[in-house]
């Protein structure tokens, strides 16, 4: 587990949901994630090109994303709808950005595709590469998400 890759994740996600959301969160241990199954109601994925190819997701319990977009918004949200998911796909496109950037200061290049969203209870996630599945657990003040991160090497 290279700590040059996993490290910009955890530094994106807690700066993107403290600067738009106002929501702070609490990076557990990374671990390498052994199936499909989503840890959440709601997943963004976004594909990265250049380096070497992968992808990162971002999923969300239903009480850690109500938060999160209820502050966003600045009202309160209290279902899944078609506008969470929205905003699950520019949160996910936010954190590879910030996170790209800081891999290019350490040499590492990489181009992002454009976010598409899974939602439900139990859904899959496919990342489509052969590599590790790096997932890092988070905690919010309204629930918990995982960012998961799959690059071939």
């Amino acid at each position: 587990m290279d700590a040059n890759v996993i490290n910009p994740f955890i530094h994106a996600t807690s700066n993107v949901l403290e600067t738009m959301a106002f929501v702070s969160c609490k990076a557990g241990a990374p671990y390498l994630k052994n199936d499909d199954r989503a840890t959440g109601d709601v997943t963004g994925i976004i594909g990265l090109t250049g380096e070497t190819n992968g992808t990162i997701a971002v999923t969300f319990d239903e009480g850690s994303i109500l938060r999160v977009v209820s502050n966003m918004f600045g009202e309160e949200i209290v279902e899944l709808s078609h506008e969470v998911s929205d905003a699950v796909g520019e949160i996910i496109n936010m954190i590879s950005g910030q996170a790209r950037r800081e891999m290019e200061e350490h040499g590492r290049v990489f181009q992002a595709s454009i976010p598409s969203v899974v939602s439900g209870r139990g859904h899959a996630i496919t990342h489509y590469s052969d590599g590790p599945k790096i997932a890092i657990p988070f905690t919010t003040e309204g629930g918990e998400f995982t960012i998961e991160v799959c690059l071939e090497y």
